[in-house]
């Protein structure tokens, strides 16, 4: 069902409340998400972006319930991941020549995913497209979060940042805008997809941010293609991004484990106490790789100043949660934070030195060797774990 958000703007998307796992079985969805789409009607009409692909048919039968499509004068296609771009197929069957503007690069993507000649008008910063009385105006936005990616930006209804995958979150809701939901779960879903998505690319969000607020748009709006429309808290998420850009941290140290007879665990919990005992101003986080979610950890790592990451040694080498838990970090490149690695071990250790140069490969600041203790710890062993936490947070 089309929800009308401003007077010349109707959102035409699809919400997914049923969404668990996205980017195959990349990234955890806890609350769902949205693929925005957006219809802009003055003397021309223009739709900005598409729909997942699972719900093509939907889409478009919700979209001629609210519009002759032989009104929609031009697609614009801000990025064309299948997420957004998954329903133009089903669309062009009905109006295939209709102009899609892209950046030239998202042509190219379009052509390799769907291997038709549509009719494609490529733009780039500053040209604009007239709809009448207002005007669109098309932004770069390279590698936030691909190639193609562009933001589009509506000079009516007090200015509309079409932004897709920026500012974008996986938050289903009914009500579209962020002073309808609960703020603290929106932001930490925001930052979580800043996190998972953006953070490998924070240089080029950095100056994507300076060039948008250079350009002192009035915006009213920020309408992502993933879920819920800023209208109150347009500053904020400004801010944050550009926080969140500059080597973000807070005050938390993440203490990440895998454990087979909850050796590893033991050596977690004392390193932790001692971290408390040392400064009781830290927050300090601690989660099992085997039980919590990856995207939510690495969440914690990337709110963190510092993380600890802990194996028992499996074949001369580290759990096959760790190293993949390491491995995605390495992707998303949290330069410059402080880590070090823990572990237990039996007739032969490993872990911890393997733990060490994947923590190197991934861009963190290795405090130390690291801790590693033989069996099941007894209280002189935990009694060094708790002194490696006091040290870890207070080196000498």
């Amino acid at each position: 069902m089309a929800k009308k958000i401003t007077p010349k703007v109707s959102w035409v998307g699809k919400v997914d409340w049923e969404l668990t796992r996205f980017h195959g079985d990349e990234y955890s969805t806890h609350r769902g998400s949205s693929y925005n789409s957006y219809l802009v009607r003055d003397e021309k009409v223009a739709l900005i972006d598409t729909v997942w692909l699972p719900y093509d048919k939907e889409f478009v039968a919700r979209l001629k319930q609210e519009i002759d499509l032989s009104r929609i004068d031009y697609i614009i296609m801000n990025h064309n991941e299948v997420d957004h771009s998954g329903a133009l197929p089903e669309l062009m069957r009905e109006i295939p020549g209709t102009p899609i503007y892209c950046t030239k690069k998202g042509e190219a993507i379009l052509r390799g995913h769907y291997h038709e000649d549509w009719n494609f008008v490529n733009v780039k910063t500053g040209d604009t497209l007239s709809l009448g009385s207002s005007t669109l105006t098309f932004i770069e936005a390279t590698m936030l979060h691909w190639p193609d990616t562009m933001f589009t930006y509506l000079d009516a209804d007090g200015g509309i940042l079409f932004s897709n995958d920026g500012f974008g979150q996986h938050f289903a809701s009914e009500s579209l805008f962020d002073d309808t939901v609960e703020p603290e779960a929106l932001m930490r879903e925001a930052e979580k997809y800043y996190a998972n998505i953006l953070s490998p690319f924070s240089v080029l969000v950095a100056k994507k941010m300076q060039q948008l607020l250079a350009m002192n748009l009035p915006m009213a709006l920020i309408c992502p293609s993933h879920g819920v429309i800023w209208r109150k808290g347009i500053a904020e998420i400004l801010e944050r991004y550009q926080a969140w850009a500059a080597g973000y941290e807070e005050n938390q140290v993440t203490i990440v484990y895998d454990t087979m007879w909850q050796s590893t665990r033991k050596m977690a919990e004392a390193i932790a106490e001692g971290i408390a005992e040392a400064d009781p101003s830290i927050k300090v986080i601690i989660k099992n790789i085997a039980l919590d979610d990856k995207n939510d950890i690495l969440t914690e790592i990337f709110h963190s100043r510092a993380v600890l990451v802990g194996s028992p040694t499996v074949n001369n080498g580290c759990t096959f949660a760790i190293a993949g838990l390491l491995e995605m970090a390495a992707g998303l490149k949290l330069k410059g934070k402080r880590a070090a690695a823990f572990g237990s071990f039996g007739w032969g250790g490993g872990a911890v030195k393997l733990i060490n140069a994947k923590l190197t490969e991934a861009g963190f600041v290795l405090a130390d060797d690291g801790i590693a203790k033989p069996w099941v710890p007894d209280e002189a062993a935990l009694a060094d774990c708790r002194l490696y936490g006091r040290n870890f947070i207070n080196p000498s």
